[in-house]
């Protein structure tokens, strides 16, 4: 069938209608807002769709799934199984990431495991597992006849005498030790100084390379292994010496490493996961901007917000005892106070004891005792909390990145493994493209770059379909909790085409909103390739230049809510412009949105916002003048939320509602002063209770509650 046939669609606002959609073609769905788009495109083709075929698998699969309600229609034909990509964040939870959403980190992670090569924490050479076979392949490449000393190391860089140990070896039947250097009979071991540092070798075999020594070559190295604790060491007669380990570890050091595996590069895991943040990459700290929120506050106005609610008792039993002994006033502002005095109003007098302080939890005083600052305070009440007890102390802590992995949310010893000289957090921490040429030009020995052909194959393409839909500027690090809806959308988008599925029905919900117009064409052209994969595009969307490159375009109108649900319009993109529709008037020009010609400019009211640098703002200073309509704008990734979003609102609001939101790195900001309040109105959906309407959520329903029950027949 080559059409999606609907007779008698009347969900939500639609007016009973009927309709013919191509199958296999790029079809735009248009409209004033509210005019049926989503009814018509989600609420009943896509809820059929996904009904039916849900209904289609077994008793068993259905009661893992949810089931949609039956949209109200008379008919619908033609239905493929559909996909609904929509306008949503992809997760809230902070362990997820642009990379685990895609599944790209699970093939770097299974790509470190199997071609990785560690370094030593200590020396940074690299280390390497070889078995016995391996070890004797390597002097088997040496010159024929070249005399060979196969060693079992045994002390390395260690002091003592060591005479038991030369005692021990000759019972068991060997002859000759190196120590330091320096061959001896065991029967004639050399006396050692037992202050000084000393390396000791067993000689296990002494042999000449050749064919026919092969057998005995092995033999020796197992010996020698099992002697050393997998190592061993072969000396060239007049030439170098070589470290071999049987396994992970470093033979100058004696640091061992755990086996790879795909677990150990997963922060989602204990084998993986930093053991100080748990993988999570920050942790929780006592703010000094959250406990003093208001340096020009003095100590005696309560500058100190936990204490604010025991202001007299900390100020005449603990202020007052700490201004005498270091001579500081409890009437100037927090911030003019000396950097000595804050710092140990915040962390304690440490070994210094004061007279007359009031004794912790006694009520009594002591002739002198030590301050305990309050940031450590602080400590011991939020770690002997339980429950809600202490609720309160999460208003002075803000996350920071973990002192022990640095954000990168790995264990240490999991950044030891690179691949090319990069470890996977530095590798996920690129932009997409260049992540993309990294992989594309990784040279590996032939064995290795065999065991990662596939693996590279798969990274390589979904790495080019995320570039393809506009999301060049992430990184796959980039938290899942922080793309905006659009950017979710496009993830989803580009995990589809990468699925390699044909025949579906796919249901888009804007999908150019956010992208700049240079970054649009790239997000048809990858829209155009899921088309010709065999699949059905059925997009809701307002743009113009999406709308000009769909195969048919479906005008929804004419109006909104009770003045919409109808079909004014269909047909190829040309046809709808030449129309009299709303979208056909507005398409062909012939209808404008007049731009003002004169421009209100106050510029002595301004928020003046100086350093800002999240993420990929270059230090900068940007004016924000009051009273007049803004628009922020630029390409993809060009730092718009990073500034607005991240920076400059967070900033107002925590200083103007005392709140702790996570703020950018910024320098300072000014003109706060000339606001009372601020309202941040983003793409969050309202609410999702079946209690909830319009009117509750815009408080109407409380004036109309009201008005109801106080009329006379209430």
């Amino acid at each position: 069938m080559q059409n999606i046939v609907i007779k008698g669609a009347r969900e939500h606002n639609l007016k009973d209608i009927d309709l013919v959609i191509p199958r296999h073609q790029f079809v735009v769905i248009t409209g004033l807002s509210g005019s049926g788009k989503s009814s018509l495109a989600f609420d009943t083709i896509y809820a059929e769709g996904q009904r039916r075929y849900v209904e289609s698998l077994s008793s068993y699969a259905r009661q893992f799934l949810q089931l949609m309600e039956k949209p109200d229609v008379d008919e619908i034909s033609g239905l493929s199984p559909a996909i609904s990509i929509e306008q949503k964040r992809v997760s809230h939870n902070p362990r997820s990431t642009v990379g685990t959403v895609t599944e790209i980190y699970d093939y770097l992670r299974l790509l470190y495991a199997r071609v990785g090569t560690v370094y030593c924490e200590k020396c940074g050479q690299p280390i390497a597992s070889q078995s016995v076979d391996q070890i004797a392949d390597v002097i088997a490449g040496l010159p024929a006849g070249s005399r060979l000393l196969i060693l079992a190391p045994l002390v390395r860089r260690r002091k003592g005498e060591y005479r038991q140990l030369f005692v021990d070896l000759l019972s068991q039947g060997f002859l000759r030790v190196e120590v330091d250097g320096e061959i001896f009979r065991l029967d004639e071991p050399p006396t050692l100084e037992r202050n000084l540092f000393h390396d000791i070798s067993l000689v296990v075999d002494r042999l000449v390379v050749s064919d026919e020594s092969r057998g005995r070559l092995i033999d020796s190295l197992e010996l020698a292994m099992e002697k050393a604790d997998d190592l061993v060491a072969i000396q060239v007669v007049g030439g170098d010496r070589q470290l071999f380990s049987g396994r992970l570890a470093c033979g100058d050091c004696g640091i061992s490493f755990v086996e790879l595996s795909p677990q150990l590069f997963s922060f989602n895991n204990p084998h993986g996961a930093c053991p100080e943040c748990s993988g999570l990459g920050r942790d929780l700290e006592f703010d000094l901007d959250l406990i003093v929120p208001d340096s020009r506050l003095s100590l005696k106005e309560g500058a100190i917000a936990p204490w604010r609610r025991s202001q007299t008792f900390y100020l005449s039993e603990v202020l007052k005892p700490l201004s005498r002994h270091y001579s500081f006033s409890l009437e100037v502002p927090f911030a003019e106070l000396s950097d000595l005095v804050k710092l140990m109003l915040m962390n304690g007098s440490e070994a210094v004891k004061i007279p007359g302080l009031l004794s912790d939890g006694r009520f009594h005083r002591a002739a002198s005792r030590r301050f305990e600052g309050v940031v450590p305070s602080l400590k011991r009440r939020y770690e002997k909390a339980e429950g809600d007890k202490d609720r309160e102390l999460l208003r002075y802590l803000s996350t920071r990145p973990c002192t022990l992995c640095q954000g990168s949310r790995l264990r240490r010893e999991s950044l030891q493994v690179k691949v090319m000289g990069l470890n996977i957090h530095e590798l996920t921490s690129l932009a997409l493209p260049e992540a993309l040429k990294f992989l594309s030009n990784l040279q590996l020995p032939p064995a290795r770059a065999e065991i990662a052909r596939r693996i590279m194959v798969e990274l390589t393409s979904r790495l080019k379909f995320l570039i393809d839909v506009g999301l060049d500027y992430l990184a796959l690090e980039r938290a899942s909790a922080t793309l905006s809806g659009g950017e979710s959308q496009r993830i989803r988008l580009a995990t589809q085409i990468g699925s390699g599925l044909t025949g579906v029905l796919y249901v888009l919900d804007e999908p150019s909103i956010g992208l700049h117009q240079r970054d649009n064409r790239r997000l048809l052209e990858a829209l155009f390739k899921l088309r010709d994969m065999g699949n059905s595009l059925l997009v809701v969307e307002h743009d113009q230049e999406t709308i000009m490159a769909a195969d048919q375009v479906i005008d929804m109108g004419p109006g909104a809510g009770r003045l919409g649900g109808e079909i004014v319009a269909q047909g190829k993109p040309a046809e709808v412009v030449a129309g009299d529709s709303l979208t056909g008037l507005y398409l062909s020009g012939r209808k404008v949105i007049k731009i003002p010609s004169r421009r209100q400019v106050e510029a002595h009211r301004v928020i003046e916002l100086k350093g800002a640098a999240q993420h990929n703002l270059q230090q900068i200073d940007v004016k924000f003048p009051l009273g007049l309509f803004l628009c922020v704008t630029g390409v993809s990734g060009s730092g718009k939320s990073s500034l607005i979003n991240e920076t400059l609102y967070p900033a107002l609001h925590n200083h103007l509602h005392g709140d702790r939101l996570p703020v950018g790195v910024f320098n300072s900001i000014s003109g706060l002063d000339q606001l009372d309040k601020v309202i941040n109105i983003d793409q969050s959906p309202i609410g999702r209770t079946p209690r909830s309407n319009p009117a509750t959520y815009t408080g109407v329903y409380t004036p109309i509650r009201e008005l109801f029950a106080g009329l006379p027949e209430a």
